[in-house]
C-alpha cells in the first residue's frame, strides 16, 4: 500500500513532537491490544465478531443507553502516563485539520475539536477491517514501526477512547468549566452493531444513543430522527442529517459542548459597543469585554502577532492570537505547528495589560468525510469513502458509514470563576484591543491537549 506523502508527514510530526519532551515511547506500545503480532491483511477474522441487537427508535423513549459505570470508571484508572502521549498525536493531527477546514473557510468563523474529532475515528476504527484499521492507525500515529506491507499490528482503540475521556475529565474538576460529549448512531432495521463499537461510543461519550430507524421512507426518517436528537441534546443540535435516502446503513453524530467561564471576572460595566474590523473594508459593532490585570502575553515580531493567555477552569486556558495590523490571519494559521503552540506558551512574561475582546459563542457543524477530503482525497476514500470496509462493524455485509458529524459548542459567559482582582500595580497598563479577525486554541494544562481551535472573523455572526 502506497502511503500518502501527508499522512506520512503526519507521523513524523506526531513522533519528533514526542521525541523533544521526554524519554521516547512509542505511542504502539502504550495503546496495543494484548498479545499483539502483525496480522496478515487478507486473512479475515479469527474470532466470530460478536454482535448486539440495536433498539428500535422510539421518540418517547429517551433514555440514554443503558453502562456499567462500575466498569467505565475501572477502565479509566491507571491511563495518565498516556495522557501526554495521545495529546501530542491529536494535537498534530487536530492543527492539519483544522488549517484544512480554515482554508475552506475564509470570510468566516471556524471551531473544530481535535479531542472529539480523533475520538469520532478512533470509534469508526474499532469497526474497520485489517485492511482499513492500517491507514486509520497511520493518520492517528498509532502505527507499529515492525509492521510489513502485507500485515498490520493493531492497537487497542478502547484505551484510546478512554485516555480521550480522562482529558476531559481533567477539564470537569475545575470551578466551573464543564465539557460534555454524546453519541448517536442510526442504522437500519434488523442490524446488528458489533459489541465494541457500541462500547466505543460509551469509551467516548457522557451520554450515547444507538437506534435502528426504518430508512424506507427517507422524509420520515429524517425528520423521526432529527427530532429524536434535538429533543436527547437538550435543543442543542437541530436538524442535524440532511438528505437521507433508502439504502442508508449508518448515521453517526458525536457532540462536544465546552461551557466555560473565565478564571477572572470582566468588568461588565466596561462592557460596551466598539468597532470590530472584519476586512480593509467592513467593520460591525460588537460587544466587547474589558478587563485590566496581569496577563501572560508576548509580542512575536517574527510572526507577526500578539499571544495572550487567558485562564479558564484551575487547568484549562485560552491562547489568543491576534495578527498585528496589516498581518495577515491566514498566513499565521498555515504555519501553526504544536511546537509553534507550545513555543508561544514557554516565551509569555506577564504584564499589565487592558485588554478588550468580543463576548462570543459558538458553535460548527463538520462533516467528518469533507473533513478528511480537505487534508487529502485520498485519506478520505480509504477512511470511510468507497475503498473503506467495516467487516467488524455489523454482521451486514456489506456496511458503510454515510453520514458521520462532530458538532462543536462552544459558550463562554462573561463571568467569573474567581471575584475581580484588585489592581495594585504602579504604571500605566498596555492597552490590546481584539477587533480584527483573531486565532483561539482551548488547552488541557496537565495534558496539553488542544480541546477546541477556531477563529473569529466577525463576532456577530
Amino acid at each position: 500500500m502506497q502511503r500518502s506523502p501527508l499522512l506520512v508527514l503526519l507521523l513524523c510530526c506526531c513522533l519528533s513532537g514526542s521525541q523533544a519532551n521526554r524519554v521516547y515511547v512509542h505511542p504502539f506500545s502504550l495503546f496495543a491490544a494484548e498479545n499483539v503480532s502483525c496480522e496478515t491483511l487478507q486473512t479475515q477474522t479469527s474470532k466470530p465478531l460478536e454482535t448486539l441487537p440495536v433498539t428500535p427508535l422510539d421518540i418517547e423513549v429517551l433514555t440514554p443507553d443503558s453502562r456499567d459505570q462500575s466498569t467505565l470508571d475501572a477502565q479509566r484508572q491507571n491511563i495518565t502516563e498516556r495522557t501526554a502521549v495521545l495529546a501530542e498525536l491529536l494535537n498534530s493531527l487536530g492543527l492539519r485539520m483544522y488549517q484544512g477546514l480554515s482554508s475552506k473557510q475564509h470570510s468566516t468563523n471556524t471551531l473544530l475539536s481535535p479531542v472529539n474529532t480523533y475520538g469520532s475515528l478512533v470509534t469508526f476504527y474499532l469497526g474497520a477491517s485489517k485492511k482499513t484499521a492500517r491507514p486509520f492507525q497511520l493518520l492517528l500515529g498509532l502505527s507499529s514501526v515492525n509492521d510489513r506491507e502485507d500485515c498490520v499490528s493493531l492497537v487497542d482503540g478502547h484505551k484510546v477512547l478512554k485516555t480521550l475521556q480522562s482529558i476531559n475529565s481533567l477539564v470537569d474538576d475545575g470551578p466551573k468549566d464543564e465539557i460534555t460529549t454524546q453519541v448517536w448512531a442510526f442504522t437500519r432495521q434488523n442490524v446488528q452493531l458489533s459489541q465494541d463499537f457500541i462500547q466505543g461510543t460509551q469509551d467516548f461519550s457522557d451520554a450515547s444513543f444507538i437506534r435502528s430507524v426504518d430508512f424506507s421512507k427517507p422524509q420520515e426518517a429524517e425528520q423521526l430522527v432529527n427530532n429524536f436528537v434535538e429533543k436527547t441534546s437538550d435543543k442543542k443540535v437541530k436538524s442535524i442529517f440532511q438528505g437521507l435516502n433508502s439504502s442508508s446503513d449508518l448515521l453517526f453524530i458525536s457532540t462536544f459542548n465546552f461551557q466555560g467561564n473565565w478564571r477572572t471576572a470582566f468588568q461588565p460595566e466596561k462592557t460596551s459597543m466598539q468597532e470590530f474590523h472584519v476586512d480593509q473594508t467592513t467593520t460591525v459593532m460588537a460587544p466587547l469585554m474589558t478587563h485590566t490585570g496581569q496577563y501572560h502575553y508576548l509580542n512575536d515580531k517574527v510572526r507577526r502577532c500578539t499571544v495572550v493567555k487567558l485562564s479558564l477552569s484551575k487547568r484549562s486556558y485560552m491562547l489568543l492570537v491576534l495578527p498585528h495590523e496589516g498581518a495577515n490571519l491566514r498566513d499565521i494559521e498555515s504555519k501553526l505547528r504544536t511546537e509553534v503552540i507550545s513555543g508561544w506558551h514557554q516565551s509569555l512574561q506577564e504584564g499589565l495589560l487592558e485588554l478588550s475582546l468580543p463576548k462570543f459563542s459558538m458553535s460548527s457543524v463538520t462533516d467528518l468525510r469533507d473533513l478528511l477530503t480537505n487534508m487529502d482525497p485520498e485519506v478520505e476514500t480509504k477512511l470511510l469513502g468507497s475503498q473503506a470496509e467495516f467487516s467488524k462493524l455489523s454482521n451486514t455485509k456489506p456496511f458503510t458509514v454515510d453520514k458521520a458529524v462532530n458538532k462543536v459548542l462552544f459558550e463562554m459567559s462573561e463571568e467569573g470563576a474567581e471575584p475581580q482582582d484588585k489592581i495594585q500595580e504602579a504604571g500605566v497598563p498596555l492597552k490590546l484591543s481584539i477587533n480584527r479577525p483573531f486565532f483561539f486554541s482551548v488547552i488541557e494544562g496537565d495534558s496539553n491537549a488542544i480541546l477546541m481551535l477556531g477563529k473569529i472573523t466577525n463576532p456577530t455572526l
